[in-house]
């Protein structure tokens, strides 16, 4: 089943090259099917890179997807161009009055700051705040995870000695979660931050259940016992070649960054990258859209509260 998207948004060409089926909205309107409706609060600097990165996520699912993309309406954004933004971007305040299926908040490269400090951080709260009466399930993505568990359970996140980057082994603490109906035993994510949340801040909370971590790279993810709030640390949703690209930015910054471990081989940057986290990425996100939007949400998205 398609994804369907504005008319337009670069992604459709990318996603069609890939044998991809995405639907525009003048062909979707045509159909008789109400859509799930995702919102996607996009935090990352290079948006369009990250829009394709999800919305490839999202369309592999027998579902319809109606996806509306909106971003902080307090922070300039120097990575997008503007016309961009303009006709492909909402703000918050116009959608506040709707309500939707699932929600995902996207990582930002913003983790080295305080909380409090990151600019934008009180529209941050005020959307996690509004997030709980009109949305079924929000699915936070690194940063953002770290800032929903800060938020809604005052879970601090620490800095790391060197950065966690790279591509990490994870295993399961319960394999009888619907979210991780189908995983493997050991299972591959990548992951690139500067700080952790850690199992001994979480594991006091009876609302929260950790179902995933590694041995290296730490806490994975973290839900609500309901499903209406998920926290993954990693980027499972990258592109093949988006570490490398992280890693060649911040060795041109002068960073000093480590090498992606488990991702080049022999940790080797000369050599193409091995991916081994396709198929957890594509079960992931469609485990979240099957069992936490799909078969929990109300027809009636005004029965959400």
């Amino acid at each position: 089943m398609p994804i369907k998207i504005q008319d337009g948004l670069p992604a459709i060409k990318v996603l069609n090259d890939e044998n991809i089926f995405v639907m525009t909205e003048s062909r979707a309107a045509h159909q008789d099917i109400r859509p799930l409706k995702i919102l996607i609060l996009n935090l990352m600097p290079k948006k369009i890179v990250t829009e394709t990165q999800l919305l490839r996520m999202l369309s592999n699912s027998p579902l319809q997807c109606e996806v509306v993309l909106i971003r902080p309406s307090c922070h300039e954004s120097k990575n997008t161009p503007r016309e961009h933004l303009d006709v492909f971007y909402q703000t918050f305040a116009d959608v506040k009055e709707n309500k939707f299926d699932g929600l995902i908040i996207t990582g930002a490269p913003v983790e080295t700051l305080d909380f409090e400090d990151v600019d934008y951080w009180p529209e941050m709260v005020e959307i996690m705040e509004w997030a709980k009466k009109h949305v079924f399930s929000t699915l936070y993505i690194c940063w953002a995870a770290q800032a929903g568990l800060y938020h809604h359970y005052g879970v601090p996140k620490h800095p790391v000695a060197e950065k966690v980057s790279g591509v990490f082994a994870h295993g399961l603490t319960d394999r009888h979660i619907p979210l991780v109906r189908g995983f493997d035993d050991r299972f591959y994510a990548p992951h690139s931050r500067h700080t952790e949340v850690r199992r001994e801040d979480i594991e006091g909370f009876e609302d929260l259940l950790i179902l995933s971590e590694s041995e290296v790279s730490g806490i994975y993810i973290v839900m609500s016992r309901d499903g209406r709030q998920i926290f993954v640390t990693g980027h499972s949703e990258y592109d093949p070649l988006t570490l490398k690209e992280e890693y060649e930015r911040d060795l041109a910054r002068g960073d000093g960054p480590p090498v992606p471990r488990n991702y080049f081989p022999e940790d080797d940057p000369s050599q193409p990258p091995i991916i081994r986290w396709r198929s957890h990425a594509h079960l992931l996100f469609s485990n979240w859209l099957n069992y936490y939007v799909y078969q929990a949400t109300p027809f009636d998205l005004e029965r959400i509260h």
